[in-house]
């Protein structure tokens, strides 16, 4: 018979109360060992019955050692708590030279369970907040750079429902709606100021997330900081380029003497004005107040109120499109580096300004139900508001306005698109139950969840052209498309509208478990079932109420050749899209769209070599996406009306590869860098675009790197410099027959930090985009980029 083996868990804390994270824990005289998430928590397993010293050590730091018995397969729970505080112990890391102060080896939301990143079939990428602070990151934008094949296309316009911004991974739009694994989208800039990390998990997860808040590319989810058992906090003052100023607190106390009650409350106010004429038209003023509340009255329950209000006011960035009926043969150039545009010139006047509202309340109570299974109720609501102009451009060739015959761009089409009292509510309840038990010597790791989204707009967007304006007109006031002008423009004639008034209910199940079928052997198999259930409305057109069912399995398989160092792993994942219509096919039938599909299939490896100090993934993916609607052709009835006659039989591949890497190869440096290569291309589909690669699929190549070194002792310990930066390679925005191909060209944005990080104070500065380089991004759109910026900071810490 077998022996019985079992688990040693436990948390550790800091003198001060806070999770000591990274920590190392082991069995005296044995191999087995641990190392500690964010949470402080750890667990050694497979222990066999006998007893046993656990030891916490690190370099420069104290010993603590407790006994313990296993006895018949029971497991044991042991805490620590450390003679030092969080800042002592984050000296002692540096010092020691341990690990990388980057990395992030597990995980509570990637896989609905604590997982270890080499136990987790997935590829995900962590960006924590020591990084974020290093770089002197102000939002999730910023953060998003270090975060290998993830790239921006649009910056957020604060518009209520689609207002955030949107990224690309792997050759698909992603944009940020989630906070600690539940519903908790911002329609505006999203602040750092509580954030605690940010994982960006790549592929389709609809198993675990559904498809309403993530992509076939991906998603983004945003863990937030929370309350501890003592009190400390900091406060920051920043400012620098462009009229740039910010201010920030992070304030955390215990609110009753057991400290079964705490109290955190992050908070910013932000204000940029727009490099494009600075100080005339276009600025950002953003307010983020993020409370929380957590208590805890006995090592079983655990109750997290939290709220995130944005309250803010901008001009939209300058976004200028290809006039959708011109021809890019008409410009006489293909590039936006061609472009007639000038790149420090706002084409806009005063006024155009948009109010942005987010409110998120968020509700988590976890349970210990025993040893073995866990209880966590997710309660969430998700508001967000906008009222006010949104200017954009098109850009527009002579021929295409009747000026001429010869191709040239002389002038820029000025448009504006409004909300007006729009509003966006989402709430979600999600049930989970997690286990970790063992049948037979198998050890199971399941959760199993219970969720219910509804997603209610109420939206009401308005405008249209406003006026021609030249370029190359050194002399033009281009300040006359202003508020005024635009008022007047819609009081001489109603402008066109286009309201969204949907409702939909989303209800879904869904199983997940990972199963040891070794210690270096473990199998992933999940599924989800969801009801779709749109209750019909506007969306800029009358939609039917409908509803879909849509089952998506994920299975995965990792191997550890050398245990807890090498893991070799492949996943199948899988997403979906709902479709609410019906089509004729070539026969005249009529079908109702089924559900379109997205289906994963990828492999590579997984390092945490040189005791901690390097870790590394290399993975490549192939994802195909089926039953996408394509146009055949369009018939005329003798009465003259039209049938467009249809196939939902096309396809998109997006295929590539992907390299992450963070490192600590000596005392005091840190590495932290990416490569992408995608290649997508519609398959089967409108003869428009067929065998074309997507001008949402972004630049097919990408690579970021950040090093910095921190003096670990002497005189100069705590001072520090950062450098590094983006490539980007040519990003086709516009590729169709019709119309051409019109490119954003590719860019190296370099960028670098100084910093002097003390126990009570930080002093820091930084400088982005080194270089002054010209670049653009875009999402079907030209974007300029902000030049070259200086920005220094100070904060107290106490």
């Amino acid at each position: 018979m077998a022996q019985q083996t079992a688990s040693i868990r436990g948390t550790i804390t800091t003198a001060d109360g806070r999770p000591a994270e990274s920590v190392t824990i082991g069995l005296k005289g044995r191999g087995q060992g641990a190392i500690t998430n964010s949470q402080g928590q750890y667990a050694i397993e497979r222990v066999r019955d006998g007893e046993y010293t656990v030891v916490v050590t690190a370099v420069g730091l104290k010993t603590e050692e407790k006994s313990v018995t296993i006895s018949g397969g029971q497991s044991a729970t042991l805490d620590f708590t450390l003679a030092e505080n969080a800042e002592q112990l984050k000296e002692v890391i540096v010092n020691g030279a341990r690990v990388n102060r980057f990395v992030r080896k597990q995980s509570v939301d990637v896989s609905k369970m604590p997982l270890s990143n080499l136990e987790n079939p997935q590829v995900y990428a962590t960006v924590g907040k020591e990084l974020l602070t290093e770089q002197l990151v102000f939002s999730v934008d910023d953060a998003t750079r270090n975060a290998p094949g993830v790239q921006q296309m649009w910056e957020p316009t604060g518009r209520s429902g689609d207002g955030g911004s949107f990224y690309a991974s792997r050759g698909f739009v992603v944009s940020s709606q989630l906070r600690n694994g539940v519903a908790g989208g911002v329609t505006s800039t999203i602040d750092a100021a509580n954030l605690e990390k940010l994982e960006v998990i790549k592929g389709p997860s609809a198993t675990l997330y559904g498809s309403a808040l993530s992509s076939y590319g991906g998603l983004l989810n945003r863990v937030t900081k929370k309350p501890y058992e003592q009190f400390g906090g900091e406060v920051a003052l920043a400012a620098g380029s462009y009229g740039f100023h910010r201010a920030s607190v992070d304030v955390n106390t215990p609110l009753n003497a057991s400290k079964t009650l705490a109290f955190r409350l992050n908070g910013a106010y932000t204000y940029e004005d727009n490099f494009q004429n600075v100080g005339y038209t276009g600025f950002t003023k953003n307010v983020a107040v993020a409370p929380s509340l957590q208590f805890q009255p006995n090592d079983r329950l655990t109750i997290n109120l939290d709220a995130e209000v944005y309250r803010g006011t901008n001009v939209g960035k300058q976004l200028i499109y290809i006039y959708f009926l011109d021809k890019v043969d008409n410009f006489g150039f293909s590039r936006a580096d061609q472009a007639p545009l000038d790149y420090r010139q706002s084409y806009q006047g005063p006024g155009l300004t948009q109010d942005s509202r987010s409110t998120n309340l968020f509700g988590q109570v976890r349970y210990r139900i025993s040893p073995s299974f866990t209880s966590t109720t997710f309660l969430t609501s998700s508001r967000s508001y906008s009222e006010g102009n949104g200017p954009y451009f098109y850009l527009v060739s002579d021929i295409a306005l009747g000026f001429g015959t010869r191709p040239g761009v002389n002038n820029l089409l000025r448009a504006d698109q409004s909300t007006q009292d729009s509003r966006r509510q989402t709430y979600q309840v999600q049930q989970l139950f997690n286990g970790d038990f063992k049948i037979g010597n198998l050890r199971n790791r399941v959760v199993l969840g219970l969720d219910f989204l509804r997603l209610d707009s109420n939206i009401e967007f308005f405008g249209g052209t406003i006026d021609v304006a030249p370029l190359r007109a050194p002399y033009f006031n281009y300040r006359t498309f202003n508020k005024a002008a635009v008022d007047a423009t819609y009081a001489a004639a109603a402008p066109g509208r286009y309201p969204v008034t949907t409702k939909i209910n989303t209800y879904s199940a869904f199983v997940s478990d990972v199963l040891n079928l070794t210690d270096k052997l473990s199998v992933l198999a999940a599924v989800r079932v969801d009801r779709y259930d749109n209750k019909g409305g506007i969306l800029y057109s009358p939609v039917e109420a409908y509803q879909q069912t849509a089952v998506s399995p994920k299975f995965g398989v990792v191997f550890q050749p050398v245990k807890d160092r090498v893991a070799l792993f492949a996943n199948y994942q899988n997403s979906f899209n709902n479709q609410n219509s019906s089509y004729l096919n070539a026969e005249g039938q009529s079908f109702v769209t089924k559900p379109e599909r997205a289906n994963q299939i990828e492999g590579g490896v997984k390092l945490d070599a040189a005791q901690g100090r390097v870790s590394a993934t290399v993975s490549y993916y192939d994802i195909r996406v089926q039953n996408v609607l394509r146009t055949l052709y369009t018939l005329t009835d003798p009465d003259g009306s039209t049938r467009t006659i249809s196939a939902q039989d096309g396809t998109q591949w997006s295929r590539g590869t992907e390299l992450s890497l963070t490192a600590n190869p000596v005392p005091g440096l840190n590495l932290v860098g990416g490569f992408a290569y995608n290649f997508s291309k519609f398959v089967n589909t409108n003869e428009d675009v067929n065998g074309r690669r997507p001008n949402t699929a972004s630049s097919p190549y990408l690579a970021n790197l950040w090093a910095s070194y921190r003096q670990p002792e002497g005189l100069l310990k705590g001072l520090g410099l950062g450098f590094g930066g983006n490539y980007a390679s040519d990003n086709k925005i516009l590729n169709s027959k019709s119309q051409g191909v019109f490119i954003l060209p590719s860019y190296t944005v370099l960028n670098a930090s100084a910093f002097y990080d003390q126990p009570k104070y930080r002093l820091a500065v930084k400088v982005d985009n080194l270089t002054n380089e010209h670049y653009w991004i875009g999402y079907t759109t030209i974007n300029a980029q902000k030049l070259r910026s200086i920005v220094g900071s100070v904060a107290y810490k106490f």
